[in-house]
């Protein structure tokens, strides 16, 4: 990247970034994406914004992701987890397959009841964990696949978490 971004604008830069980076990271990353290694591939991602942009190695990157329109690693992670769970919404089931009460969360996926880390880490919990999390507006669309999408796409952009733990605080806030 260094050696092309001379010659190169920022959206040849962004096309180079799609084509070589992201392609190899988002490969697989809803297996791998919650293990401790992600973090070192994180710290690539924002080095390579960073030469992208000529930020210094200080400089926070969270505006460039905005500005780049390019989801950072936790959010992309994000991203294709939610996707998965809405390709793959027959294999979940929802809190009123389990009860016919009426609360506010009969909509959300039922959550299993688990003890092993291995499990809760794994991508069926933590797609329905996440996708609880969402928020009210984005839920509503999970019918139609593509404005979903969308919707969590721009979410997910706008907001450019750097952890789930900053999306799960951000989604009880609002």
């Amino acid at each position: 990247m260094r050696s092309v971004k001379p010659f190169a604008s920022q959206q040849m830069l962004r096309i180079i970034y799609f084509s070589y980076f992201h392609s190899i990271m988002s490969y697989g990353l809803i297996f791998w994406g919650h293990s401790p290694h992600s973090v070192r591939v994180f710290r690539l991602q924002k080095r390579i914004i960073r030469i992208m942009t000529g930020s210094r190695s200080w400089d926070s990157c969270r505006t460039w992701f905005i500005c780049l329109k390019i989801l950072p690693l936790p959010s992309l992670y994000i991203f294709l987890l939610l996707w998965f769970v809405i390709k793959n919404k027959d294999l979940f089931t929802t809190n009123t397959e389990i009860h016919k009460f009426d609360t506010r969360q009969r909509n959300n996926l039922h959550l299993p009841s688990v003890s092993l880390k291995k499990f809760q880490t794994a991508v069926f919990y933590m797609g329905i964990k996440i996708y609880n999390s969402l928020p009210l507006h984005i839920k509503e669309e999970s019918c139609n696949i593509n404005k979903f999408l969308t919707l969590l796409k721009n979410f997910l952009s706008e907001n450019s978490f750097y952890s789930l733990g900053d999306f799960y605080d951000f989604c009880k806030s609002k």
